[in-house]
């Protein structure tokens, strides 16, 4: 009987424009038996997106289908209850990684790309493989190196997998923290001439990659001018600011024809 009272907010119709929690109405005092077994639902699938591990058997036969060739890396973290107490040993290699990461010469404008689990497993294994292959159609003036499937990684892992492969470039595709609506929103951090001790303040980010986010074809628009812009700079982060929307409009507008 209480929910046949529900209340229903008048401003209800707003809510198809997000994904956010708003005008869920309420029973009396409390809120709807719907919207409470919601949030409970949500709630569980960040909790298993943090705690989940990724598959990296799984990623390495896909990416192969594709043309990606893989190897495997880690961290020094043990497990996943230490990785979320020590995020130090989360940006560092472990020793046994390390023999297989060294690159044997040098390439001209190598790109890598690091794979990792970072707080969400579930974001990479869904998005890490859709985003590259829109990203490869745009890499003519980069020469992509082997894909690093890194596990119980921080972002700033990818600096020392970076200086190992002697990369012009690193980019980073990480899970990020899971929202209780967006448990596989997919993290890129780009980082021009990557080496240990590098700051955050020396790194782009696209963030919310995703279907209801920034789709793949929207990230690899904005990934390929800030590589571009970093190789002409010689830098990222800071020094670099990220007005891929503006050219991307200016592009847009010059293929409109005029009446």
């Amino acid at each position: 009987m209480i929910e046949k009272s529900a209340q229903i907010e008048p401003w209800h119709g707003l809510a198809q424009w997000t994904s956010a929690r708003i005008a869920m109405g309420r029973a009396g005092a409390s809120m709807r038996t719907d919207s409470v077994l919601e949030f409970n639902g949500d709630h569980a699938l960040a909790r298993d997106a943090i705690y989940m591990p990724l598959d990296t058997s799984a990623m390495r036969e896909q990416f192969a289908q594709e043309g990606f060739a893989t190897v495997t890396a880690r961290s020094r973290v043990r497990d996943r209850s230490e990785y979320l107490r020590r995020p130090d040993l989360g940006r560092v290699l472990h020793p046994e990684s390390v023999a297989a990461l060294e690159a044997k010469n040098d390439v001209k404008d190598r790109l890598t790309v690091v794979v990792s689990d970072g707080l969400s497993a579930l974001a990479p294994e869904l998005h890490a493989l859709p985003l590259l292959k829109e990203l490869r159609r745009g890499l003519a003036a980069w020469s992509l190196d082997t894909v690093v499937l890194a596990t119980q990684a921080r972002v700033a892992l990818g600096d020392g997998i970076g200086e190992l492969r002697r990369a012009k470039a690193v980019l980073v595709l990480i899970g990020e923290r899971p929202g209780l609506k967006s448990p596989d929103s997919l993290g890129a951090y780009l980082t021009y001439e990557p080496r240990v001790g590098r700051m955050d303040a020396e790194r782009n980010c696209v963030s919310n990659i995703r279907p209801a986010g920034l789709s793949y074809e929207q990230a690899a628009f904005r990934l390929l001018h800030l590589l571009n812009q970093a190789r002409m700079l010689g830098a990222t982060g800071i020094a670099l600011k990220d007005d891929s929307e503006s050219v991307r409009s200016l592009e847009m507008s010059s293929h409109v024809v005029q009446p």
